[in-house]
């Protein structure tokens, strides 16, 4: 019994089922009464030339080579297998199944006949002998005389278990570590061929070599990887077929993630941190807050990662860092409870970590009492403090705020007699609002109880512990003021209307005594004015106009006229200073005037047209024209 190895494709040259895969009988009962017991499959080897029965047919037995002649017109290939039950009977040309045709026959012998064969048929040959106990397979091979032919496989063969595998040349090979690979370089050729080994193109040694073309590479390591080729060669030329060798290595976890590390120092501050374990590791998280979550494992190649959410692909708001393997969770309070997994599978298996997050909750806490709020009598309390903690460590109240707030229950502290002491009433008014006055208050010698009540003491009794308070003060010495305005000034002023002005007078702050102070000592007092109106008659004037000058032109652009304005009294019409007037706007004294083309390059004048000497319209007139300002 051969080990089992997992071919993922083309045809299985060596698979032996296991006789512990499926029940079958231990015998099968024969005609003449006797029980006849139970064989695996087995064809039958023939180690006799193949035999010439003209020079077109050519018949052979498995395990022999045949060498096709220009004249080979049939080729007839023996398969002879024994077994109890009768064995099935396939054939395989190169790794893949036969496919039968009117020139590729199968005959009822379970023989394969190749009429006229041709160069596209050369190849390895193979016979399947299959039951349910088992199967057998035994290759020949067809070739032309000249340079060898290797027989080639094109499958990926990939072991997780085995101890052994063997596989033909040509086969892609990945293997877990310490297995033995065997590599089978079947060669075929007239004359001879002489089989080289190399790997990564250099040759090996002969300790690497078996008998009948077979390559061992024991105790498989990642020393061992590359590509194995197998050369053959003789007089005719040469050929060469190459395997490839992958070794797995399944995923392990590591204890320490550097770029977990690397992360977490440039991340926000108070960011929490996890490495998962296949045995699952806990960690105690502040609610709101951020944590990475590592997934540590090797393996080869790479393991690729997969993160679960209670075994359910992430739907929270998350971050992948460094190729996948840390997991950022951006708020630790969308996962109250679950179970956080990361899995990372590569050819050679898989393997679950696993990590889960307590989220510690914010709670109230009255463990504390604060001081009491009297030291002796008989309203003394304490109320418990109220304080917030997360994790047992003390943290800012506003992040209990959504936790109901426990019931405060004040505690009775310091219901004692108080010592004596001296017992003030409330000062009563000044006697003055200035220049200074007499507060007075009463002052007693008192007790207080437990039971609240007030007892009467001698004066001595507290003049022990401390002194008598005074019972009469000073207040209110500020000197007393008054604001002082001068007489109203003359009726001069800037003229703010018709026959209305301005007056103005000198506003003081003194004392009683008439000695000037500081404006800021009578700021508490209502201010007398220090300007009013009044009436003049020297602002009984207004503005004067005379009628419009005649226009400078008829025509054109460059024709004004002007008018006098004068400031003049009312009653005399006499003119005054202008600025008796400014009260109202003045007048305008000028404007522009005839703003229209003229007609035939015509320029007036006074109403005239300017000519040249010769009778000629001069065109530039206008040139002569000068502006002046009216005065």
């Amino acid at each position: 019994e051969y080990p089992l190895h997992r071919h993922v494709s083309g045809f299985t040259s060596s698979l032996r089922t296991s006789s512990a895969e499926a029940y079958v009988p231990t015998s099968v009962d024969l005609p003449n009464g006797l029980r006849r017991p139970h064989q695996k499959p087995a064809i039958l080897r023939k180690i006799s030339a193949a035999q010439q029965l003209s020079a077109s047919e050519v018949v052979t037995h498995l395990g022999q080579t045949v060498v096709l002649a220009s004249g080979t017109l049939s080729v007839l290939l023996h398969c002879e297998a024994v077994g109890n039950p009768k064995p099935t009977i396939s054939w395989a040309k190169n790794g893949e199944e036969v496919k039968y045709n009117d020139r590729i026959l199968l005959q009822p012998d379970d023989s394969l006949q190749i009429l006229a064969p041709v160069e596209a048929d050369v190849g390895f040959y193979a016979c399947n002998a299959s039951s349910a106990l088992g199967s057998d397979t035994v290759s020949i091979a067809v070739t032309l005389a000249g340079k060898p032919l290797i027989k080639a496989s094109r499958t990926t063969v990939i072991n997780t278990e085995s101890p052994a595998v063997t596989v033909d040349i040509g086969s892609t090979v990945k293997t877990i570590q310490r297995a033995n690979i065997t590599i089978s370089c079947q060669v075929a050729g007239v004359p001879e061929a002489e089989v080289t080994w190399f790997k990564n193109k250099v040759k090996l040694s002969s300790a690497h070599h078996r008998h009948d073309g077979l390559l061992l590479i024991a105790n498989v390591s990642l020393s061992d990887q590359g590509l194995y080729s197998c050369k053959a060669a003789n007089l005719r030329g040469e050929v060469t077929e190459s395997s490839q060798l992958l070794v797995l290595e399944p995923p392990r976890p590591l204890p320490y993630l550097e770029d977990l590390t690397a992360i977490l120092s440039s991340a926000e501050t108070g960011t929490r941190s996890v490495l998962t374990s296949p045995s699952g590791t806990k960690m105690t998280v502040s609610p709101g807050g951020s944590v990475l979550i590592g997934c540590a494992v090797d393996g080869h190649p790479t393991p690729n990662i997969t993160w679960l959410y209670s075994g359910e692909p992430l739907s929270l708001r998350h971050r992948l860092l460094a190729a996948g393997r840390i997991l950022q969770i951006l708020n630790v309070s969308d996962a109250p409870d679950g179970e956080f997994s990361c899995l990372a599978q590569n050819e050679a298996g898989s393997l679950t970590q696993k990590t889960s997050l307590a989220i510690q909750e914010y709670r109230w806490s009255v463990d504390k009492l604060m001081a009491c709020s009297a030291s002796c009598g008989h309203k003394g309390v304490q109320l418990p403090q109220l304080r917030c903690f997360l994790d047992g460590a003390e943290v800012n109240i506003s992040h209990c705020k959504e936790k109901p707030k426990p019931a405060l229950q004040p505690i009775a502290c310091n219901r004692r007699d108080c010592p004596s002491r001296w017992m003030v009433t409330s000062w009563s008014p000044c006697t003055r609002s200035c220049g200074g006055g007499i507060q007075m208050r009463r002052v007693t010698c008192q007790r207080l109880t437990a039971k609240g009540s007030s007892v009467p003491m001698s004066n001595e009794a507290c003049a022990q512990v401390s002194k008598r308070p005074v019972d009469t003060q000073n207040c209110n010495r500020q000197p007393c003021v008054e604001w002082v305005a001068s007489s109203w000034g003359q009726c001069n002023g800037p003229c703010i209307g018709p026959r209305l002005a301005v007056q103005h007078r000198q506003i003081f702050c003194q004392t009683k005594d008439g000695t000037s102070v500081s404006s800021d000592q009578c700021s508490a007092l209502p201010r007398p004015l220090s300007t009013q109106n009044c009436w003049t008659d020297v602002c009984g004037v207004h503005w004067r106009v005379s009628l419009w000058t005649v226009c400078t032109a008829t025509c054109g652009n460059y024709g004004f006229q002007s008018r006098r304005v004068d400031c003049v009294h009312v009653r005399t019409n006499k003119p005054v200073l202008e600025h008796h007037c400014s009260w109202r706007p003045r007048p305008v004294n000028w404007q522009r005037c005839n703003i229209t083309p003229c007609e035939n390059g015509k320029l007036m004048r006074g109403g005239e047209a300017v000519w040249g000497s010769g009778g000629e319209r001069r065109q530039s007139c206008l040139s002569e024209m000068q502006h002046c300002t009216p005065c």
